[in-house]
C-alpha cells in the first residue's frame, strides 16, 4: 500500500515571517496525521524559519529546487548540500515553470536529481505536457522522453526516494485540471514506464502525485483513482485551510 503524499509548492509567495506563521497554523490542524505524508515548500529565503517552526511537527520542510554541484561558481544557486544542512526533507525538480522560465531541460534535471539523492535527500521529479502535446496526442511520447531523460543513470535503489509528480502544464494555475480518469490514466502509463525501465515492484511501490489546479472541491475524486497517490498543490496550498482540507481530502 503506497502512503498518500501531499505537496505544497508555494513558488514565489509568502515572507519569512509569513511562512513560519502559516506551518505553526497548519501544525495545529494536522496533529495526529501519520497516514500521509504532508510537505511543504516554501521559498529558499524562508527555508530555515520553516525548519525551526516545524521542529517538532508531522510536516516535512522541502525547497523548490536544487543545483547540480554542491559547491562553486554558480551566482544565484542553492546546493543540496546546503539544503540537507538546512534541514531540508524533499527537493521538487523539472517542475513546468522552471522549464518555462529558466530553460531547464531533462539533462540538467537529471544532473540535479542525482546530487539531490547523493545528498542524501528525496526528490519530487515534475514531467508534464503543455495543451498544444496534448491536443496533437503527444502526451505519452513527451512523458516517456521527459522520464528518459530524467532517470538516466538513476539506480534501482535511488527509486525508494523519489516521488513523481504528472503536471499537465495546461492545468497549473489556469483554473482548469485533467478529469480523475485522465489524470489516472497518465499515471498509469508512468508507472508502465517504470516498470519497463526498473522491475514490477518498484513501479507499484513508487508514488506518482497528480499537480495541477488541485482544489478541496476536486481532490477526493483524484485521490479515488487507483494510480494517484498524492498532488503537488500550487495555489490552494497558500492557505491554511484550503492546505488542511487537501491534506485530510
Amino acid at each position: 500500500m503506497r502512503k498518500p503524499i501531499i505537496a505544497g509548492n508555494w513558488k514565489m509567495y509568502k515572507t519569512v515571517k509569513e511562512s513560519a506563521d502559516f506551518v505553526k497554523q497548519l501544525h495545529e490542524k494536522m496533529k495526529g496525521i501519520s497516514d500521509r505524508e504532508i510537505v511543504v515548500c516554501p521559498t529558499f529565503l524562508s527555508v530555515p524559519a520553516v525548519v525551526e517552526a516545524l521542529r517538532f511537527s508531522n510536516i516535512q520542510p522541502g525547497c523548490q529546487d536544487a543545483h547540480w554541484e554542491n559547491e562553486g561558481a554558480y551566482t544565484g544557486n542553492v546546493s543540496p548540500a546546503m539544503l540537507k544542512e538546512a534541514g531540508v526533507k524533499y527537493v521538487i525538480l523539472g517542475h513546468s515553470e522552471k522549464r518555462q522560465y529558466d530553460g531547464e531541460t531533462d539533462p540538467r534535471i537529471n544532473l540535479k536529481l542525482k546530487n539531490v539523492l547523493k545528498n542524501g535527500l528525496k526528490a519530487i521529479v515534475c514531467v508534464g505536457e503543455t495543451l498544444a502535446e496534448r491536443e496533437l496526442g503527444k502526451t505519452e511520447k513527451v512523458i516517456e522522453t521527459q522520464i528518459q531523460g530524467c532517470f538516466e543513470g538513476i539506480g534501482l535503489g535511488d527509486m525508494a526516494d523519489i516521488v513523481i509528480a504528472y503536471e499537465p502544464v495546461w492545468a497549473i494555475g489556469t483554473g482548469k485540471n485533467a478529469t480523475p480518469e485522465q489524470a489516472n490514466e497518465v499515471h498509469a502509463f508512468i508507472r508502465k514506464l517504470m516498470e519497463k525501465k526498473y522491475n514490477a515492484e518498484t513501479a507499484q511501490q513508487l508514488r506518482i502525485q497528480y499537480g495541477g489546479s488541485v482544489k478541496p472541491e476536486n481532490v477526493k475524486q483524484l485521490m479515488g483513482q487507483p494510480d494517484i497517490d498524492g498532488a503537488l498543490v500550487g495555489g490552494a496550498s497558500l492557505k491554511v485551510d484550503s492546505f488542511a482540507a487537501i491534506v485530510g481530502f
